[in-house]
């Protein structure tokens, strides 16, 4: 096993995981849209089990769905996990937020139904959600 770590910008929130990671993916939802400020967020699944807070009195926790919550720094605001019901036993972590190299890349995009459409994209990874 490989240990990943990474932080929110401030360092306030710091974290590290052990490889295997799930999988890695590009969510294009309205709802990672909207707490990221971006058209598309990477995001990588872990197994709660493998996940460590290394330091997180900062860390906040939101309700964002009736069974999901993203938890975010509430010094600097940075969105770093999101847990839900849908997928007990898992951690998703923004992608951005871990330090250098993981053990897999992005595999495909997922909720394209409500993508952003000035935001243009042309890999050829998978599609899911109507296109």
């Amino acid at each position: 096993m490989t240990a990943y770590t990474g932080a929110c910008l401030c360092g306030d929130v710091s974290f590290e995981y052990q490889s295997p990671s799930l999988w890695c993916a590009h969510c294009h939802c309205s709802l990672c849209q909207r707490a990221h400020g971006a058209p598309v967020v990477t995001w990588v699944g872990v197994p709660q089990d493998h996940f460590t807070l290394t330091t997180g009195e900062a860390l906040r926790w939101y309700s964002s769905s009736a069974d999901s919550e993203r938890g975010f720094c509430s010094g600097c605001g940075s969105t770093l996990f999101f847990r839900s019901q849908r997928w007990p036993g898992e951690v998703h972590i923004v992608r951005s937020n871990i330090s250098g190299d993981i053990d897999m890349e992005p595999s495909v995009h997922v909720h394209c139904e409500s993508r952003a459409g000035w935001f243009p994209f042309s890999d050829s990874l998978p599609r899911q959600g109507d296109w």
